[in-house]
């Protein structure tokens, strides 16, 4: 009976115990998909505005515990394309040193801080833009589309100042402000 006693005890003790001991973190990377994701971006000027995509390099997400919680993605800068008809005119122009320049920067990057859930499928995302040797945080409101043991997908909008940034061809004509989505897939 004693025993019996004991036992039961030190089990209630034990369960009590490992109550306050926190759950291991489960943290997983899930490799960017460059086929399937792409940045897109909407310049506008007096006479109208112009519309286009770049494509990815490579990145990563982090999920932990089911949500994602930090990554880094490139942007391949020489990959810029428009997508309203100007064609190769307008394009090579982007990839000149008016915008970006990239024969001295073909890479932009984006790097999570930190990810701060507002609902299960939306999050604020906290995080900094390297864009032309110039680093500045960037964040927005991302819509988590699909997470699961496979996969990844998440999306946002948002609007950057591209002349923080040094891409300060035609001010005054051009607008300042450039409307960005991003539209990121990545599988474990």
């Amino acid at each position: 009976m004693k025993r019996a006693f004991i036992a039961v005890v030190s089990a209630a003790l034990l369960t009590g115990v490992y109550s306050f001991i926190p759950a291991k973190k489960t943290e997983d990377t899930y490799g960017v998909s460059v086929a399937e994701s792409k940045v897109t971006w909407v310049g506008s000027k007096k006479a109208g505005y112009h519309t286009g995509y770049f494509n990815l390099k490579g990145g990563n997400v982090i999920i932990e515990n089911g949500k994602l919680a930090g990554g880094k993605f490139v942007i391949d800068l020489t990959s810029v394309k428009t997508s309203d008809g100007t064609g190769e005119k307008l394009e090579g122009h982007l990839k000149s040193p008016d915008f970006f320049d990239v024969a001295k920067f073909g890479e932009a990057t984006y790097e999570i801080k930190s990810v701060k859930y507002s609902s299960a499928s939306t999050a604020e995302v906290t995080g900094n833009l390297t864009l032309k040797g110039v680093t500045l945080p960037v964040n927005f409101t991302a819509n988590i589309r699909n997470l699961d043991d496979k996969k990844f997908f998440g999306q946002a909008n948002f609007t950057i100042d591209r002349t923080l940034f040094g891409v300060n061809y035609g001010v005054g004509m051009v607008s300042n402000d450039v409307q960005i989505g991003v539209y990121l897939f990545a599988n474990k």
